[in-house]
């Protein structure tokens, strides 16, 4: 009994492993990339230094976090290695991303509002 289970489980297995695999290969191209969500207008810079959600969608909300995680990081070791505030490194990448923002991507202006780039 315990072959014939074996064998079951190892027919099953040939048939679902080309399937799992298919999936497992499509995960990195179903997510969304920063340069997408730029383009698609989900995301848009700030001068705080970190990204917003324009969108608030699941993907969208997700991807905002892992990038201002990562960023958040990056200008604390910055501000840890040049002896400045943190909030001083944010603000000057984010004047320097939202002035490198490219044509048609939003950022978000020192009043608030959502400018779409010309």
């Amino acid at each position: 009994m315990w072959k014939h289970s074996l064998k079951t489980a190892v027919t099953c297995f040939k048939w679902l492993l080309p399937g799992a695999v298919l999936f497992m290969l499509s995960l990195p191209a179903m997510a969304l990339t920063l340069q997408q969500a730029r383009e698609q207008g989900k995301v848009g810079e700030t001068f705080s230094g970190y990204i917003a959600a324009r969108s608030n969608d699941s993907e969208t909300t997700a991807l905002v976090a892992k990038i201002n995680q990562a960023r958040a990081a990056s200008y604390r070791q910055l501000a840890e290695q040049n002896n400045v505030p943190l909030s001083d490194v944010a603000h000057l990448a984010g004047s320097k991303l939202v002035e490198r923002a490219k044509s048609g991507e939003y950022v978000r202006g020192v009043n608030g509002l959502w400018l779409q780039k010309p």
